[in-house]
């Protein structure tokens, strides 16, 4: 058997896991709150012989599924939470939600998710066709979208027992990563004062609000002198009232900081610490920082992306058929001015691979903390016209199309037969894990979210 007879496997049970993919596409359910579609990949699972628990590291929506024994043991790791706000029908190329504020897979993870398994499944059918030795490990990752489920996973080591792990995600394009995802931290920086007339006694008064606005005024300056591929935002959550004739008592912000690499994103996390306790004594407040979560930048791994990116290049693309492109035009339409729409509806050829892997994603995800863990490669494949935006309701309406399907597929099909790859060729792994160490100067993982940290459900919480 060789890995030509896995991606027609594949393709031949292809509707099995399209129907799967439109299941959890219809469920919509966001972070830690993913109970249905977590059990529809468990009953899948279990149907495909899989050993599957639901519920680790503390997670509810979280599970592994396992099959096999021995070397190596390669995890696959799926996602399916959706985002609040996006609810929209599939297929239509108008802003028309299925339900009022609902939500919706604006990210693709329904993709996602099935996509991861489709490889995990394509491994699993080499392994038990041809007597090898391995362990297939399947893993549901909840909240990827604002509860960095990984990071939790990660933290109570879910990922310890790897030898390499594989992802993907959705998008308009065929290729691999540039570079890394940025790492980043959730903070929330509360201001309490004292209370007092605003006319009659202001000099009694201690205003929080006063410095919640010297802090994003600090903050403002401090932009100028961080390296031009970190990123700071804020979000005011606390006014501390609406009355304009008390001194405000208490105030409070969420902010988000990004970085490409954890020591920077460290030293900017304290920078802007020591800009609100600025604040704090220049108001003569107090302030509380509560870090709410965070996530590390990826590692990338030459010797894993190469044999990936050679699947990539090597799999029949997908080919969008009539329908696909008409649909897609006019999803174009609604996101890109008529001067700047392309000629090609899709990008079918995978991009050119950057083997230097230094152009940062100016974006975050918890795959970065598997990555520090052991070595991980992960691909994206064209599941959506070029000029879509991730998080719209675009990407939503093309969630359950035929090309999305087929992106799926791909995706799947490289992945499983990147693991042949891996499996067949020990030595890969041995170089993945040699150039993991040297990534990260031999320091081991260090979670960015601290052990008294918890898991958020509000949206308030953690974005």
């Amino acid at each position: 058997m060789d890995k030509r007879t896995i991606i027609q496997y594949l393709e031949e049970r292809a509707s099995d896991f399209y129907t799967l993919s439109d299941k959890i596409w219809e469920n919509a359910e966001i972070r830690f709150q993913e109970k249905q579609s977590a059990q529809d990949y468990a009953d899948f699972l279990k149907a495909e012989g899989f050993t599957t628990t639901v519920g680790i590291a503390g997670l509810k929506t979280a599970f592994r599924a396992e099959w096999g024994s021995g070397k190596p043991v390669i995890g696959f790791l799926g996602e399916y939470d959706a985002l609040p706000g996006l609810s929209q029908k599939a297929g239509i190329s108008v802003k028309e939600p299925l339900t009022t504020g609902g939500n919706g897979h604006g990210c693709g993870h329904n993709l996602l998710g099935v996509g991861a398994l489709m490889g995990a499944v394509g491994f699993k059918h080499y392994l038990e066709t041809t007597g090898k030795t391995g362990t297939v490990v399947f893993f549901g990752c909840p909240a990827e979208e604002g509860g960095s489920g990984k990071t939790f996973m990660a933290r109570e080591g879910c990922f310890d027992r790897l030898d390499a792990a594989f992802s993907w995600h959705p998008d308009s394009h065929n290729m691999l990563p540039p570079g890394p995802v940025l790492a980043n931290n959730v903070v929330r920086y509360s201001f309490t004062g004292k209370a007092s007339h605003a006319a009659a006694a202001p000099e009694a008064g201690r205003s929080a609000l006063d410095a919640l606005e010297l802090m994003n005024i600090g903050v403002q300056f401090l932009r100028e002198h961080i390296p031009s591929t970190s990123r700071v935002h804020y979000a005011i959550t606390d006014t501390g009232g609406i009355s304009p004739n008390i001194v405000q008592a208490y105030a409070s912000a969420l902010y988000q900081m990004r970085a490409p690499y954890a020591p920077e994103l460290a030293d900017l996390y304290e920078r802007v610490n020591n800009i609100a306790k600025g604040a704090a004594m220049m108001t003569d407040t107090q302030v509380e920082i509560k870090l709410l979560k965070g996530t590390s930048n990826t590692v990338l791994i030459p010797a894993l992306d190469e044999v990936m990116y050679n699947n990539m290049c090597e799999i029949p693309n997908p080919v969008a058929q009539a329908e696909d492109i008409e649909f897609a035009r006019e999803i174009v339409k609604t996101q890109t001015p008529a001067d700047k729409i392309s000629e090609n509806a899709f990008n079918l050829a995978p991009l050119p691979w950057n083997k230097a892997g230094n152009i940062p994603i100016p974006g975050s995800s918890d795959t970065g903390d598997v990555s520090w863990v052991c070595p991980l490669s992960q691909c994206a494949t064209s599941t959506w016209p070029i000029g879509t935006a991730a998080h719209s309701w675009q990407a939503v309406a093309c969630g359950k199309s035929d090309f999305a399907h087929k992106g799926m597929l791909y995706a799947g099909q490289i992945i499983a037969a990147t693991a042949i790859d891996v499996c067949e060729n020990p030595e890969i792994i041995e170089t993945a894990w040699k150039q993991l160490r040297e990534k990260t100067g031999n320091h081991p993982y260090h979670c960015p979210i601290p052990s008294e940290v918890t898991p958020k459900l509000l949206e308030s919480e953690t974005t």
